[in-house]
């Protein structure tokens, strides 16, 4: 059987730059196993295969996998699939402006995603982040997650910011280096890997710092998750999701709103901008957004 996909790049407006995405727009009919097998033939971070809604008030029911595994949510997943589903939704005509609402089915619930499409602008979309963030574990002392990334122990921290683990949905290790220069030099290290980041199913390391290439940013990133199939992930938006609860833990935000930009990406030659939406009500967090660019960039059949 012939089947439709597509690829985007993500948390970009430029293409072959951001995270690249596979979408399967029609997978009825896959089995889970199938699902696995074409992700690792795409090997991309992530693809995307689209079932129709269990609930009809939605607009589909997604599965995401990565090379090696399966996940209940992403980021870069999310938005791609909804810029795509809301393309086809206003028949792809690039001259239109439209706004549309998706809603997506994950593994963690319906994610409800805005899009808006404007002629000449690359397609933005932004999502809720359906369960906020929870701390999630604890981290390893510096001198493990040092060894696991190459570095020393005294290149990790910064200000107040320690090592520490969130969740929304999706868990990530959360480790904060001294500058630039430090996260430039990270690199894993395998057979340090597991001790410090854990035995458990999503082992990584969503490594940042507040210095940055460009003024607009608020912090730079990298990801690791090699154990799962992706050493490296140019932009990764359940991580900015989950990253929202370490900003407000450690940064002590005001009352109201907070926007930032995430810059991620830039050590792969695949630079990203992840936005990030935050609302603190008495101290807490009350709702996380995490918004992006998508450019299509292939259409064919496999």
């Amino acid at each position: 059987m012939t089947r439709i996909f597509h690829t985007f790049d993500v948390f970009t407006d430029t293409r072959l730059t951001g995270n690249p995405l596979a979408v399967l727009p029609d997978a009825a009919g896959l089995e889970g196993e199938d699902m696995q097998r074409i992700a690792r033939e795409f090997n991309l971070s992530e693809t995307v295969f689209v079932f129709p809604p269990e609930n009809d008030a939605h607009s589909a029911r997604v599965r995401i996998f990565t090379p090696g595994r399966e996940l209940p949510f992403a980021g870069h997943p999310t938005v791609g699939t909804a810029i795509l589903l809301a393309m086809e939704k206003m028949g792809g005509n690039p001259e239109r402006e439209e706004d549309a609402i998706i809603v997506l089915e994950e593994g963690v619930g319906p994610v409800r995603v805005g899009v808006r499409l404007r002629p000449g602008d690359a397609p933005y979309a932004q999502f809720d982040v359906p369960v906020l963030p929870e701390e999630a574990g604890q981290a390893a002392p510096n001198d493990r997650l040092a060894a696991a990334l190459g570095l020393a122990p005294g290149d990790i921290g910064f200000e107040d910011h320690v090592a520490t683990g969130f969740s929304s949905g999706v868990p990530f290790s959360f480790v904060p280096v001294r500058d630039l220069d430090v996260i430039g030099r990270a690199a894993p290290q395998l057979q340090h890997w597991r001790e410090a980041f854990g035995d458990h199913d999503h082992p990584n390391a969503f490594v940042y710092c507040r210095q940055t290439v460009h003024q607009d940013a608020a912090f730079h990133a990298r990801m690791f998750a090699p154990v799962m199939g992706v050493p490296e992930d140019p932009a990764t938006g359940a991580a900015a999701a989950a990253f929202a609860g370490v900003v407000n833990k450690f940064d002590a935000l005001p009352e109201g709103l907070y926007q930032g930009i995430i810059e991620q990406g830039y050590e792969m030659g695949r630079p990203s901008k992840i936005f990030q939406e935050l609302e603190i009500e008495g101290g807490k967090l009350a709702k996380v957004r995490i918004g992006g660019h998508a450019v299509p960039m292939m259409k064919g059949t496999l």
